[in-house]
């Protein structure tokens, strides 16, 4: 997963991304999970294999964080 305050992906994902700003999915871009953030762009090309919320209803009610820590709490 990953979870920052803007992200530009030009690759493979496999997980989620959450941004506080800004996602970019460029054109050669493949994500398989979701995708939370404030402003979203997906370029001519680019996949997402998962839910998208955007805007900042989204932000706040986003379980993303709780999700991440359940999986690496052991």
């Amino acid at each position: 997963d990953v979870i920052s305050r803007e992200a530009i992906i030009g690759g493979e994902v496999r997980g989620s991304i959450r941004a506080d700003e800004r996602i970019e999915i460029q054109s050669t871009s493949v994500v398989h999970g979701d995708v939370v953030a404030k402003r979203l762009l997906v370029q001519e090309g680019g996949e997402i294999n998962g839910v998208v919320r955007m805007g900042e209803t989204a932000l706040e009610s986003e379980p993303v964080e709780a999700a991440v820590s359940e999986q690496r709490s052991y």
